[in-house]
């Protein structure tokens, strides 16, 4: 058999899918530009001129059929097992030895039809194909099919690296990223793409090269390429927990059936918030509000034009009124539903509420299911915008790019609902058609209404259902929470007068959605109901009456406690609360006694002095009478002080000449007692006495008396 063909030739030879004359050939050749193609078509040598074209030209069916009717397979090859010391893996060993029998195959072959080299590699792989060339089955498993670029690759690797090479990797060359650095390049390179999967493989390369250095062998991209998709492969999971979470938990991280437990009906709500796929009039998107019963799977939706705790109280409202009091309610972390205003109502109906774990949608998954099916469902309504931005794209390519220039997104979506419209639009979804549809959470694929209606035990249902609009009253300011002063109680910079609560109390005050000069007043915890708290102009009421009234009901709360207080008064003698200190010392005592312990005697040097003087004192005998003795101590003058003058301290004038009297017989060397001169001590240190003086020094004591 031979490589290159005429026209007439391949006519000749009528193979299959090919015209069956010259003339059907040659235009299948124009028409396919053989004769464009210069290493496909040559020159034909001898007479006559003309080109000849290789049979990789003809279709596959004619190649096989050609190469089936001419070619010599050649004899079988044996099998080729070389040695098993090497340092090569079982399956690189048998990618060796399959690789190797293909190359003796096909020497074989060409060594069979005479060919050289380059005709044989073309040939070869239709007859390997094709199975005209006998093979063990575990090597055409190995390799099915075989390109003539492969042939000449595993030649080269063969005649350079030898045979053991063959089984290193499709080109022969080891693994260089697995196995440099120690195996910290393959770390790197899932860091990498981990950190930014939009790296190119030239990036990845430089990346690599500035970290490792001389350690990182030299690599091409198209290695980077293979390595980078085989290690996106085998590490799928790791990398999409790491950049897609989000996806990684709704198809990857296991998730318990049924893992919420409901005991019964209103047993437990669940409810969250979510924007809703679908654009109202006004050209705003809202956000709509979903509460699901998990035992009945019931719903009901309420739209808001944003998330916000006001929204999450009526949708409660509405539940609590239609479906009972629930006696659990879970939300997520946001702050609509941790608002002070739905804690306090919660608490306020004895309502249990649980919050679901940061960032995990998985731990309230019924009710996000739910908005699911909800959003799916929106794709019937007018002004549906998807769920994507590549659904919006989708929606927007539904009309030509002349047509949707200029046109805005109402026209564009067909927006023709307004929110009441689709409020209405919700509650039929979720009474008609949501309720009504086989849930495959509940036994027996039931409907969440069928569900509902088989509970036969208790329902907690309200008792007065206008008392929770009074708790569903907005509150003043942030918390509630006000002062009565004297005024009153001050909300939004107005006095709203009230006798509700004593001045100084703080109160919970709600305010009238219905009256603005109306405000309600409860005690601190919400639960004792205080009174009402009027601002006369705002109420359109009367300023002085409503005074009055206040003064009259404040004078009647305070007198009937201060009575109370002065009957007790009454009732407490002068000497009542000495006799019950007394008694109550008697009482603490009665049943106590005082142990003397054992006494260390002890003194001092002085204590034994004055003990010593003591018994002196006692021992000394009377002195017998000596007259003499007497005369001589009568006959001694005691000088006595002069008697001074009667105090009187009631003027300024009598404490100074007293003072200038005790001055004047200090000078004289006159005898004074201790008290006095404590006294004249003190006294010149006062003001009176430093003025007394200096009018002492210029008048003299005449000034005095």
């Amino acid at each position: 058999m031979k490589r290159w063909m005429t026209i007439a030739e391949i006519a000749e030879a009528k193979l299959p899918g090919l015209p069956a004359s010259p003339r059907g050939v040659a235009k299948r050749a124009q028409a396919e530009g053989w004769a464009k193609r210069s290493t496909q078509a040559r020159k034909r040598q001898g007479r006559g001129g003309g080109l000849e074209f290789s049979i990789e030209l003809l279709p596959e069916d004619a190649r096989t059929e050609l190469i089936r009717r001419e070619v010599d397979p050649g004899a079988p090859v044996n099998v080729i097992t070389l040695r098993e010391d090497d340092p090569l893996t079982g399956a690189e060993r048998d990618r060796r030895d399959a690789r190797l029998h293909v190359l003796a195959a096909f020497e074989e072959f060409r060594s069979a039809n005479g060919l050289s080299v380059s005709d044989a590699a073309i040939m070869f792989p239709d007859a390997w194909r094709s199975e005209l060339i006998e093979a063990p089955i575990d090597v055409r498993s190995q390799i099915p099919s075989v390109s003539t670029r492969t042939l000449y690759e595993w030649r080269t690797i063969r005649r350079r690296d030898g045979d053991d090479a063959l089984g290193m990797d499709r080109r022969g060359r080891p693994a260089k990223l697995e196995t440099a650095a120690d195996g910290e390049v393959v770390n790197a390179l899932l860091g990498a793409i981990a950190k930014q999967s939009f790296l190119s493989a030239q990036q990845l390369g430089d990346y690599l090269r500035d970290r490792f250095g001389e350690a990182l062998p030299e690599i091409t991209e198209r290695t980077i390429q293979r390595t980078r998709a085989r290690f996106e492969a085998e590490h799928r999971n790791a990398l999409m927990a790491i950049r897609d979470p989000d996806r990684f938990r709704s198809t990857i991280e296991h998730s318990a059936t049924n893992a919420t437990f409901a005991a019964g009906l209103n047993d437990l709500w669940q409810f969250d918030a979510s924007p809703a796929d679908i654009m109202l009039a006004g050209k705003r998107r809202h956000s709509i509000y979903l509460a699901i019963d998990i035992w009945s799977r019931r719903v009901m939706v309420l739209v808001t034009q944003a998330p916000r705790a006001e929204a999450v109280a009526m949708l409660l409202r509405a539940c609590i009124l239609a479906w009972g009091v629930p006696r659990r309610v879970k939300t997520d972390n946001g702050s609509d539903f941790k608002a002070r205003a739905i804690c306090r109502l919660l608490a306020a109906l004895d309502i249990e509420h649980e919050l679901s774990a940061p960032y995990e949608p998985k731990s309230k998954g019924h009710v996000e299911r739910a908005i699911g099916t909800f959003q799916r469902d929106l794709a019937t309504c007018p002004g549906f915008i998807g769920h994507s931005v590549a659904d919006r794209k989708v929606i927007e390519n539904r009309k030509a790019f002349s047509k949707r220039l200029g046109m805005s997104d109402a026209d564009l979506f067909d927006v023709q609902m307004d929110l009441p419209e689709f409020q209405k639009w919700c509650n039929d979804w979720a009474e008609k058609v949501y309720a009504h549809r086989p849930h495959s959470g509940l036994k027996g694929k039931m409907t969440p209404f069928m569900r509902a209606a088989s509970w036969l035990g208790d329902i907690r249902r309200l008792a007065h259902p206008q008392a929770l609009d009074i708790l569903l009253a907005p509150i003043a300011g942030k918390d509630g929470v006000r002062r009565v002063v004297k005024q009153g109680i001050k909300i939004d910079g107005e006095y709203y007068q009230t006798s509700a609560a004593p001045v100084g109390q703080d109160v919970l005050v709600r305010m009238d959605p219905t009256d603005l000069g109306r405000a309600i007043v409860f005690s601190l915890d919400g639960e004792t109901y205080l009174g009402d708290a009027i601002c006369p102009h705002l109420a359109g009421a009367d300023p002085v009456a409503v005074t009055m009234q206040v003064k009259a009901a404040q004078k009647a709360l305070l007198k009937e406690e201060t009575d109370k207080i002065r009957a007790e008064m009454r009732k407490i003698k002068p000497r009542d609360f000495s006799d019950a200190l007394q008694r109550q010392g008697e009482k603490r005592g009665a049943n106590l006694a005082f142990i003397e312990r054992p006494a260390q005697p002890f003194t001092t040097p002085a204590l034994e002095a004055a003990r010593e003087a003591a018994e002196g004192a006692k021992a000394a005998p009377a002195a017998p009478y000596d007259p003499v003795v007497v005369q001589t101590q009568l006959a001694e003058v005691v000088r006595m002080p002069a008697p001074r003058r009667p105090i009187q301290q009631d003027k300024m004038q009598d404490q100074f000449r007293r003072a200038i009297d005790l001055e004047e017989a200090i000078a004289a060397g006159d005898p004074i007692s201790e008290a006095d001169a404590a006294w004249l001590k003190s006294y010149q240190q006062h003001p009176d006495y430093r003025g007394a003086k200096r009018i002492f020094e210029i008048h003299g004591r005449r000034m005095f008396g």
